[in-house]
Formats: structure tokens, sequence, C-alpha cells
């Protein structure tokens, strides 16, 4: 099992692939984000955007899935997040997108008053064209190692 004292700045962990479908970003978009370049083809065409994209909310759901099979992967006790600092979409994600990413360590630091430590890392997903389609920074809560068996 990897604790927070096991995390280390500086280190990288991919992320997917994951491909996503028209009938996902549909689906998606009318139960959650019903803007018309998310639900309708048609109207998606004619739009700023030339075609159906997903939501950038998607787009994060499907970073968000990737980041826990890695974390199970890895083993990692996380116990959850306090938020993030900042989310950028940055290019669209179509149907067909393969997405790709990493997720990358930038600050550690342990509570003063809890068995926990956060981990600050930088998220992000690219298209199957190297593309930087989203970038999050955020929190991630793990368990420290009890003392009597550190």
């Amino acid at each position: 099992m990897r604790f927070f004292e096991d995390v280390r700045v500086g280190e990288i962990d991919k992320l997917g692939p994951y491909t996503i479908t028209a009938d996902e970003i549909i689906a998606f978009g009318k139960k959650y984000d019903p803007q018309p370049f998310h639900i309708d083809p048609d109207a998606a065409r004619a739009s700023i955007f030339g075609g159906l994209i997903a939501s950038g909310w998607h787009t994060c759901a499907i970073m968000m899935r990737l980041s826990v099979e890695a974390a199970m992967r890895n083993q990692a006790m996380t116990a959850g997040s306090p938020g993030v600092d900042s989310c950028r979409w940055l290019k669209p994600v179509r149907p067909g997108d393969t997405l790709t990413g990493r997720v990358e360590v930038l600050a550690t630091w342990p509570s003063r008053t809890k068995p926990i430590g956060f981990v600050r890392s930088r998220i992000e997903l690219s298209n199957q064209r190297g593309e930087l389609a989203v970038s999050v920074v955020g929190l991630l809560i793990y368990q420290r190692r009890r003392e009597d068996t550190a």
C-alpha cells in the first residue's frame, strides 16, 4: 500500500487511454449540461465548435475515473479531496478522441492535527494528437502510516 510518506514531489503517473463516443457525450450532456453543442449534432455543427463536443465537466469526470483507476493500480491510500485550485479546458473533446494523461506531484505536506497528508498535483489529459484538452491542479488527501508501523 502507498501512503502519504511514499509520495514524492516530481513523480509522474500515466493515465488512460479512454476513447469517448458521441452517444456518451450526448447522454452526459442531456443529463448534466444540456447546451446544444453537447446534445444536438446539427446544432453543434452550426456552433463555433463546428461539431459535437464533450462538456468540460464530462472531461473532468473521465479524468476522475482515470485518476481513481491509477490510484487503485498503485494501491494508494487516498481519502478524498478538499478541492481543486484551477481547472482549464484547453481543447474541445470530440467523439472518437482517445484521451491519455499524466499526474504530476507538485507539493506535499502533512496535516498538523490528523493522520493524513496533502498532495497537490497537476492532472492533464491530451487527445490522440497530443493536444492538451484539460489541466487541473488540485489536492488529494492521503492516509499516513500509523506511527507504530512506520
